[in-house]
């Protein structure tokens, strides 16, 4: 088993919106640590050509979405400048199968790092609140994978969008913020703050010591998307997405 033709293969169907077979039925061997060395050499390809580094995604932080893939425990990949959304329009060139979801994205000022970081610590190291919009986009075929799967995979990350306002951390109770998706004008999505394990700012907590363990950390700048409050959901050419964050604000757009 040779990491580096895994990842190779992986990075060419990102690039060329490719469904692929599963790397672990086909390599039945690979671990968990290699699934996050694979992700971490095709960012590595991402910023050789000329990409950002931006920050980090949780993924998998609620029970209902872990059930919903089958898994059993938080991920994280990896955020580049390139997948920042710049405008409400959804462009589906280069998505195989693209979902949507809605998230607080932590913005991050002060370094976090280390195995005993507590949610203290998270919120004196965060400068602003965002709300904020994921699209994943796994490149297995039938969007079908286990957790060593989607890790390599760079957790489905696809693009992201956020909103311009930005929420100093402490004037809201952000567990019990709730939220509102709706497709083509029908609510299909209901969710609060603390389908994201209990409160986001957990996942932040969570992530810096999952980081930690391989001597990595979040540096000052960086914003950490926490993981989706709702399940995702499947999009198409001229559907239209309104996203509630109430008592917050709203996030709409089309998908092209």
């Amino acid at each position: 088993m040779n990491l580096n033709v895994i990842s190779n293969e992986i990075y060419n169907h990102q690039k060329s919106a490719v469904e692929m077979d599963k790397i672990s039925t086909r390599y039945p061997s690979i671990t968990i640590e290699d699934a996050y060395k694979i992700q971490e050499t095709n960012m590595k390809k991402e910023l050789q050509d000329g990409d950002q580094f931006v920050g980090w995604k949780m993924g998998l932080t609620s029970f209902a979405k872990q059930q919903s893939v089958g898994v059993n425990q938080p991920i994280y990949g990896r955020l580049l400048k390139s997948m920042e959304m710049s405008n409400k329009e959804l462009s589906l060139e280069g998505l195989i199968h693209p979902r949507v979801e809605p998230e607080f994205a932590f913005l991050i000022n002060k370094k976090l790092e280390g195995n005993n970081v507590t949610e203290q610590d998270v919120w004196q190291a965060t400068e602003g609140i965002m709300t904020a919009i994921e699209v994943i986009d796994s490149r297995y075929k039938d969007f079908s994978f286990n957790l060593i799967d989607v890790i390599a995979d760079n957790a489905s990350s696809a693009k992201f969008f956020l909103s311009e306002q930005i929420y100093e951390p402490n004037k809201f109770q952000w567990e019990k913020a709730k939220v509102r998706m709706m497709l083509n004008g029908k609510i299909i999505q209901l969710g609060k703050g603390s389908d994201v394990m209990g409160d986001p700012v957990r996942s932040v907590v969570e992530l810096v010591k999952m980081l930690h363990s391989s001597g990595l950390c979040i540096e000052p700048g960086m914003i950490v998307l926490t993981g989706g409050i709702t399940e995702a959901i499947h999009v198409f050419s001229g559907d239209s997405i309104e996203v509630e964050f109430v008592e917050l604000d709203k996030i709409d757009f089309t998908v092209l």
